[in-house]
């Protein structure tokens, strides 16, 4: 397993409606670990690389109607 952290910032985030759709959306992705995301639209995504991609979740997400004004991967070495 190749695990990656992606981090997000988003706009236009409406409150714990906001929070709770992207995780549950998020979620159902092959390949996720975990999701954490906040009120302020910082999203933080653990996933296997082998099971999807940053580009995926960054469509995911934008297809929610969410803008990511930035964005940073972390790979992680086991």
């Amino acid at each position: 397993m190749a695990k990656v952290s992606a981090y997000f910032e988003i706009s236009n985030l409406n409150g714990k409606h906001g929070v709770k759709e992207i995780k549950k959306e998020i979620d159902k992705i092959k390949g996720v670990i975990s999701v954490s995301v906040n009120e302020i639209g910082r999203v933080a995504v653990d996933y296997d690389s082998t099971g999807t991609t940053n580009e995926r979740l960054e469509s995911d997400i934008s297809k929610l109607g969410y803008e990511i004004h930035s964005q940073k991967n972390e790979k992680h070495i086991m």
